[in-house]
């Protein structure tokens, strides 16, 4: 079976996992990190300030950064920038961004700033971790920590038995890249994603919070979905347990929607001003997924305002709304 969908959105589940569960994404990935924080006070995320600096620098749309401020153990006040490059295309400029992120937030605020990148794209080589240059005696040179969720692939077992919540986050990521052209398979390598989660006895609320994540970024075509939620339900009688109501999967539903157009407004603030902000009522009507996530996709690619809306008033598309 061949992939006729657009395209896998991953900012807005990745940008949402980060959110719930900051400090297990430190532990999973940043371990060292991890261990020079006070965990004993509440981290704050500054997208506001975030904000600003990619206006300020013109960096267009940016929807899975995130900065947070942390205190270190001694109780210094430190910020992170957490840089989530999980799109399937690297970036001939990806380490210069990093750089003018790190210092234009240092400009503005005067705060040390640690940058951290995860790279989810498809290239095994593209691992990208410094930017300078040296000219008559004057040196630049920066350099950031990265991780590459390719590496995983060969860290199965370990993600098998993980109790951390970023792990079934990696493995749903993975299996999303594994399965671009073969939704048949999706369906499978989803169905046993949700069979982990409910044997791994997580708390109620982190189910549910990681069954969004999963059933956003391993979406298949309405006839497989039925077929998958078919196959949930006997899981469910099996387990003599109803995880998901059919209420909160409309719940999940509707939050991937408003996620998405949370996206695409501020996509189009940054990148066409008040000119794309326009387009928003029109938008706000789009009932289809699919037709919401080639937008958001279509806001990096598209030149202007006209050629934005093309995309979702192509015949195909007036269809599915």
């Amino acid at each position: 079976m061949t992939n006729t969908n657009p395209q896998t959105e991953y900012d807005s589940p990745w940008k949402q996992i980060l959110q719930l569960y900051f400090e297990d994404f430190m532990l999973f990935f940043f371990p060292q990190a991890y261990r020079e924080i006070d965990w004993t006070r509440q981290p704050e995320f500054l997208d506001k300030e975030l904000e600003q600096v990619v206006r300020d620098a013109e960096l267009g749309k940016r929807l899975a950064d995130k900065l947070v401020k942390i205190y270190r153990i001694g109780g210094e006040e430190s910020w992170i920038l957490i840089h989530l490059e999980i799109q399937s295309q690297s970036e001939s400029d990806f380490s210069e961004r990093m750089f003018t992120y790190n210092y234009r937030i240092y400009d503005r605020y005067k705060r040390s700033v640690a940058s951290l990148a995860i790279l989810g794209d498809e290239q095994v080589n593209w691992r990208p971790n410094r930017f300078g240059y040296e000219l008559f005696g004057t040196k630049v040179e920066f350099q950031f920590p990265i991780v590459k969720l390719l590496d995983y692939q060969q860290r199965q077992s370990e993600l098998e038995a993980s109790r951390n919540p970023l792990a079934t986050v990696v493995m749903a990521h993975l299996a999303a890249l594994q399965t671009l052209s073969d939704r048949l398979e999706r369906k499978q390598q989803k169905l046993s994603l949700v069979r982990r989660l409910y044997q791994q006895g997580f708390e109620r609320e982190d189910v549910l919070n990681l069954l969004a994540f999963v059933d956003w970024v391993l979406t298949l075509p309405q006839d497989l979905e039925r077929e998958f939620l078919f196959e949930v339900e006997q899981l469910e009688a099996e387990q003599r347990m109803q995880y998901v109501t059919s209420f909160e999967r409309s719940g999940i539903e509707k939050g991937k929607l408003e996620a998405l157009l949370k996206g695409i407004a501020l996509g189009l603030k940054l990148k066409f001003s008040e000119s794309g902000q326009n387009l928003l009522p029109e938008i706000e009507s789009i009932q289809d997924v699919s037709v919401l996530e080639a937008i958001l996709e279509g806001i990096d690619t598209a030149s202007s305002v006209s050629q934005l809306r093309q995309i979702y008033q192509s015949p195909t598309n007036d269809t599915q709304q």
